[in-house]
């Protein structure tokens, strides 16, 4: 966005919170975005799938007495946009009132995005070819491995956008950010003996992204561990959870501390605030502000300024993650976790540990290895969980064979309870992440 769009997206925003304000709207949100996207999915050393699109939208919210409406437009002329200013405000009428709708009240302080370090110039600087080339050495590199039978493809992304969000309650921010991606999946073996996986690094830094032969190397390694699989009784055992698979039940428990969640009452968490709901060694946080992490912004899709929100603390539950919605449906504060109508994380993640993954490992006399869940089987409601599984068996400390046609089951209550072990590989690769974890036990149905 160079400074003469900027400052014409500005006084455009101005224009229209006026006319909106004369036709009565008491609060007007106006959000103007421009995304430029590079995508290529190349397979058997083809390219399959190339998108390069540039995007121009603005997105506006009305209010007036306790009701909302809300369009967007990729059309952005001045007539245009104030006859759907028009057109909104006539169909507000026709919406229920709700006390807690509202742009949030005016933050006291701003944070500095250059100091988040989102945006990386590299992004300019990197021709097509290149691109393309990237995807292609990683899945070409994959392949050179003979016990490697087939491929998914491989895909690297580049993807900038330019924020810039201006409302009737005197906030204006603006802000850029990149993020880059290369990803490869694979399968071997034959017959009835097919097993796949892949790996993938994702960062805002061009040069902090993994390179095509760590990926490469990663996705071969990570599909070969699951070759020529055995199947096990059920039984009750201890469970190692990957970093991946951290994340994912991170994820679910993003689920349940999200303000809206807890207003709806579907969570099982929603009347724990304050209580101990995990193990001492349990500390999770949701934090806007890490310099060049995927999850990190300066304010929220409200244009409240984001910031750190501890979620567990050694174990203690201390807040819940709230837009201004949610937090006023609460009685509480919104955390900066807007994004739309919903609540989002930053950076949503399990602190490290003491304990590297090898020594985690080595402390299972039996148990299992989680590598992949698939199917659904989560319920916020009640915390359980019940999905179908992949990993590695243990035995002795040591990695012995890998195991398929497994469920795993327990309740993320509990789970947090027993978390016994927690790793020092904590990597962000995403926006919600986690270290090596060992839960102490779980239900691991096969025969």
């Amino acid at each position: 966005m160079t400074k003469k769009v900027k400052d014409n997206w500005r006084a455009l925003a101005d224009r229209l919170i006026n006319y909106g304000r004369k036709l009565g709207a008491e609060e007007i949100e106006i959000v103007f975005s421009d995304s430029r996207e590079f995508n290529v999915e190349v397979r058997l050393g083809q390219v399959e799938n190339l998108v390069e699109a540039n995007a121009l939208d603005c997105s506006v919210r009305l209010f007036q007495e306790k009701r909302a409406v809300s369009f967007s437009s990729s059309d952005l002329e001045l007539s245009t946009l104030q006859q759907l200013v028009k057109n909104a405000l006539k169909r507000l009428r026709l919406t229920s009132p709700d006390e807690c709708s509202g742009l949030p009240s005016p933050s006291l302080f701003k944070i500095d995005f250059n100091s988040l370090k989102l945006y990386d110039q590299e992004i300019n600087r990197l021709k097509p070819q290149d691109k393309i080339k990237l995807a292609l050495e990683t899945e070409r590199l994959a392949l050179k491995d003979k016990r490697i039978t087939n491929s998914f493809g491989a895909s690297f992304t580049a993807y900038e956008m330019k924020t810039l969000l201006v409302n009737s309650q005197e906030f204006a921010g603006e802000y850029p950010q990149t993020y880059f991606s290369l990803s490869l999946g694979l399968q071997a073996g034959s017959g009835d003996n097919l097993v796949e996986d892949s790996w993938f690094s994702a960062k805002r830094f061009l040069a902090e992204l993994a390179s095509p032969e760590e990926v490469a190397r990663k996705a071969v390694d990570r599909t070969l561990r699951h070759l020529n699989p055995r199947k096990i009784r059920t039984q009750n055992v201890p469970v190692v959870f990957e970093p991946l698979m951290t994340s994912w039940l991170l994820g679910f428990l993003f689920s349940c501390v999200s303000g809206t969640a807890v207003y709806q009452k579907a969570t099982f968490l929603s009347n724990h605030l304050g209580e101990k709901i995990a193990g001492e060694n349990v500390t999770v946080v949701d934090d806007g502000l890490l310099p060049g992490k995927l999850g990190s912004r300066p304010f929220d899709t409200e244009g409240v300024p984001t910031q750190r929100t501890l979620v567990i603390e050694k174990g203690v539950l201390k807040n819940f993650l709230c837009n201004t919605y949610a937090a006023r449906k609460l009685n509480l504060k919104s955390t900066g976790n807007g994004d739309g109508y919903g609540v989002v994380p930053n950076n949503f993640y399990l602190e490290p540990g003491p304990d590297k993954p090898e020594e985690i490992i080595r402390s299972i006399k039996k148990g299992l290895y989680l590598t992949k869940t698939i199917g659904h089987g989560l319920n916020s409601v009640t915390g359980d969980i019940s999905r179908g599984a992949f990993g590695l068996w243990v035995e002795d400390g040591e990695v012995v064979y890998p195991v398929s046609e497994i469920t795993v089951a327990g309740n993320l209550g509990r789970i947090l309870q027993e978390i016994e072990m927690v790793g020092q590989d904590l990597n962000f690769e995403s926006a919600i992440c986690g270290p090596t974890i060992k839960i102490s036990e779980m239900t691991v149905a096969g025969l």
